[in-house]
């Protein structure tokens, strides 16, 4: 699997060069397939290789990271970090900061915001 292609790539540059500081919703989501290791991605530098957002190692953080270390990445069984295909969002990166400070973990944040978006989708 391509883990990061064209269209997603563009989407990443585009809010990368925004002369403006914006709260981007997150494009693409790379986890790790055998533990822990989430990063939600928002912006990428011109470089082609910085990537900005939050990464989940364990310990959640707001801030940069390497896409050539990401795809360098070799796990048991020859397995690689991959692109969650089914990730899609409409919530910004503020919102998934605080959700994942408060449930401990990107994958625990999924978890809430889903029961939350239920909660308010039952309530209308």
């Amino acid at each position: 699997m391509i883990l990061l292609p064209p269209t997603l790539r563009a989407l990443l540059l585009i809010n990368g060069a925004a002369e403006v500081e914006t709260d981007h919703v997150p494009v693409v989501k790379f986890f790790n397939p055998l533990g822990p290791g989430r990063w939600l991605v928002t912006e990428m530098d011109a470089d082609g290789d910085t990537l900005f957002g939050l990464a989940d190692l364990g310990e959640p953080e707001l801030g940069s990271f390497s896409l050539a270390e990401i795809q360098a990445v070799r796990l048991p069984f020859g397995l690689t970090i991959e692109r969650d295909l089914h990730f899609s969002t409409g919530l910004p990166l503020s919102v998934w900061t605080a959700a994942t400070r408060r449930a401990g973990s990107i994958c625990a944040a999924e978890t809430l915001l889903r029961v939350i978006a239920r909660r308010e989708g039952g309530a209308s």
